[in-house]
């Protein structure tokens, strides 16, 4: 089997793009995880955090389903969402668009450049639940808003929400990114455990100063990336809500693939966050798939040169929270 792809990446959080609109795939829903599998381990020339199957819409633009590299699917990403809403609007000559996900049709749009020469989309970040049943969170409470897990630890704070995906965050010092709490953490919620029977995203989230904020995410299925949209919305919100951040005002997130911008909104207590940042393609290629071998062979691989412009974007991230985030 030959497939054409994309890869790209959202604040660094790469992923490859299988375009199912354009194409004759057909791919059974046990073929699409083995995909991922295969062709995201990060030993083989492509590699990648997760694959973005672009699909038709009954109702919307487009529809996009996301698989992580080790099978499983997402409800959501919203770094991805980014290069899905880049790739139907530009197949479709539109500004603004509405792409199908799991649990909800979500708005997107071309926004003006973040930074020069990087491309840069605007996203919906929704449906938002704290109802601990949503993610599911096994706790003798229905919400779970800045307190303590003690099983988990006894010092930090925890909130629990599902953006759809489910996350657990905790707003830290800066001193915490130095310690192996967030690992030793993560991986326990996301191994056998009473809490999280699916798992769950987590993130440590640091105020940097009002406005800017910085996030680094332990994703499940994936492990530690440089960035995640969710999570980076869903942190957002969490600054707002303790009064850290102002709702409909842009929020700086800054993470270990670069930089985004959040601003939450507050319809009476119905909560929406619009993630902005980059959808860079890296490149094109042609794969020869043998699925029941479990290998591929690359045919073609051809670079587009929108990186170099992102990493000057990326530098500049870094140099600030390391001037920044010195405890």
């Amino acid at each position: 089997m030959q497939i054409d792809l994309i890869k790209g990446h959202g604040s660094s959080n790469d992923f490859l793009l299988i375009d199912e609109i354009s194409n004759s795939y057909s791919f059974s829903e046990n073929e699409r995880a083995a995909l991922a599998r295969l062709l995201c381990n990060r030993e083989t020339k492509l590699g990648a955090d997760g694959i973005l199957f672009v699909m038709k819409s009954n109702h919307a633009d487009g529809r996009m389903r996301v698989f992580n590299a080790d099978g499983s699917e997402a409800s959501m990403c919203g770094n991805g969402l980014r290069l899905v809403a880049r790739y139907i609007c530009e197949m479709l000559h539109l500004n603004d668009a509405v792409i199908e996900t799991m649990k909800a049709d979500l708005k997107v749009s071309k926004q003006p450049d973040l930074y020069p020469n990087v491309a840069t989309y605007q996203v919906e970040i929704s449906p938002v639940s704290f109802q601990l049943s949503d993610l599911p969170l096994q706790l003798n409470q229905p919400i779970l808003l800045n307190e303590k897990i003690p099983a988990l630890s006894e010092e930090l704070s925890f909130t629990a929400l599902a953006v759809p995906n489910p996350h657990l965050i905790s707003i830290v010092e800066a001193n915490v990114f130095k310690m192996n709490i967030q690992k030793q953490l993560s991986e326990y919620v996301n191994g056998p455990n009473s809490f999280f029977s699916d798992g769950v995203n987590v993130s440590f989230v640091n105020t940097i100063n009002k406005g800017n904020i910085y996030v680094r995410t332990f994703e499940r299925g994936v492990g530690f990336t440089n960035a995640c949209g969710t999570a980076m919305s869903a942190s957002s919100l969490v600054t707002c809500l303790q009064e850290l951040n102002d709702f409909e005002t842009i929020i700086n997130v800054y993470n270990n693939g670069g930089k985004v911008q959040c601003v939450v909104h507050d319809d009476a207590g119905k909560y929406t966050i619009d993630l902005i940042g980059n959808a860079i393609y890296l490149y094109q290629a042609s794969v020869n798939i043998d699925l029941g071998g479990g290998a591929f062979s690359l045919i073609t691989h051809n670079d587009y040169t929108e990186q170099t412009a992102y990493e000057k974007l990326q530098e500049d991230a870094l140099q600030f929270i390391e001037q920044t985030m010195k405890g």
